[in-house]
């Protein structure tokens, strides 16, 4: 049981039926994370956070816009930048599954990297290093030196959950 693994199923078992559809995969929920422009990527490596009423709100506007469809993409809140009037020039630069599914359902290795290069600049907090998070932790907490909830890296203790 692996919720990545249930996740996967789930989109899987969407883009089987046919239907139109857009996948969205919020980066860590946060309400207290400032609301600002939602940046969208593919390759499933985005990080940092976005607050829930942003996440509702790109939810909407995809309903009406035709460019989202038979895409999957992350999105992550950018504070203090202004919203785009529009999201049909990024949706339309996103490529659809259909289009990603000779390279196994996302980027070539060099797209990915250079898509991760430029995320990790986006990371909350000062340390700039996902990588560097322990289950748990927030940026802030790795910025100070401050465990988090779960323990330190690499011996955290996530709460089993009978199933």
């Amino acid at each position: 049981f692996g919720i990545l693994d249930q996740k996967r199923k789930s989109e899987d078992a969407l883009r089987a039926t046919g239907c139109s559809y857009a996948i969205v995969r919020p980066t860590g929920l946060n309400d207290a994370w400032p609301s600002g422009r939602t940046v969208l990527s593919q390759g499933d490596m985005a990080v940092g956070r976005i607050n829930r009423d942003d996440v509702a709100e790109l939810l909407c506007a995809l309903v009406a816009e035709p460019a989202a469809a038979g895409k999957t993409f992350e999105a992550m809140g950018l504070p203090t930048y202004p919203k785009l009037r529009s999201l049909k020039g990024v949706l339309g630069r996103l490529r659809t599954d259909a289009q990603l599914a000779p390279t196994g359902g996302t980027l070539s290795d060099a797209e990915l990297a250079v898509e991760y290069a430029l995320l990790q600049q986006l990371l909350p907090g000062e340390t700039g290093d996902a990588a560097a998070l322990a289950m748990g932790q927030t940026y802030e907490q790795l910025d100070t030196g401050e465990q988090g909830r779960l323990g330190a890296r690499g011996e955290e203790q996530a709460p089993l959950v009978p199933q």
